[in-house]
């Protein structure tokens, strides 16, 4: 994706149509639910790009949104220094998934990538009422912040961990938007320089992140008002259907 011309957009424009569609899928999630824009976007951006481009592109859509997001539910943020915990271990993890990004092959980043979102959709299946409590949560909730971070940074999804933990936790929404912005947003805030720092982030890729920020938060409104009509659990099994045939094709690309 370093040389876009007319003659690249006509080879690559399914390919770009499908990730500006999962573009909007991620941000009708995030607007739905505070959260998971990433992992309906990078699983397909990945799949007809590279692992390094679908971090990349996502890196300025996560950056404003959870910004945007942050300030709006910045009086729902818990008390205490859970949530300041759970973002700097996510900053910290953020830093090194990014060097691993730099230096891992492309074929195994594809494969953290289908197995990452496999194993959101077996835990969710699995354990759909799990709860994690309070005292657990509040001894865990660095290393949980870190590991999500280092999943952020090297695959783009921090899902199967971040997300799992805050809902295991039966965070309210507003509480758990709150917390998840200012996560997501620490994590940028070291992305970026980093990714800038080993050339992940070249002109071409911020100007696509910077495009991707049209479908992503577009679709957003509409995220917002279906989840005050349509059934949560229904919505939920759809993205899991999706998000299962999406790793399937991952790992068919990396072994057939």
């Amino acid at each position: 994706m370093e040389f876009v011309t007319e003659g690249w957009i006509t080879a690559h424009w399914g390919g770009l149509v499908w990730c500006a569609l999962a573009l909007m899928m991620g941000g009708i999630l995030k607007g739905a639910t505070g959260a998971g824009g990433p992992v309906v976007a990078v699983p397909v951006i990945a799949l007809f790009f590279d692992v390094p481009t679908a971090v990349s592109v996502m890196v300025l859509p996560n950056f404003c949104t959870n910004l945007l997001q942050t300030i709006s539910y910045r009086k729902s943020l818990p008390g205490g220094a859970f949530a300041w915990l759970f973002a700097g271990g996510g900053l910290v993890g953020a830093w090194l998934g990014t060097v691993m990004l730099a230096h891992v092959a492309p074929h195994i980043l594809l494969m953290m990538v289908a197995i990452m979102v496999l194993l959101y959709v077996a835990f969710r299946l699995a354990r759909p009422d799990w709860t994690l409590g309070r005292g657990t949560a509040d001894r865990t909730v660095l290393p949980a912040g870190v590991l999500a971070g280092v999943l952020q940074g090297a695959t783009g999804l921090s899902a199967p961990v971040s997300i799992t933990f805050l809902n295991a936790m039966r965070l309210e929404r507003v509480v758990f938007a709150a917390t998840i912005s200012l996560f997501f947003l620490a994590m940028t805030l070291i992305q970026i320089p980093t990714m800038i720092w080993y050339e992940l982030l070249t002109p071409v890729r911020a100007l696509a992140s910077a495009a991707a920020l049209v479908p992503l938060m577009g679709a957003m409104p509409l995220g917002a008002w279906l989840a005050r009509r349509l059934d949560k659990a229904t919505f939920d099994r759809v993205i899991l259907l999706l998000l299962t045939v999406i790793a399937f094709k991952l790992l068919a690309d990396i072994f057939l």
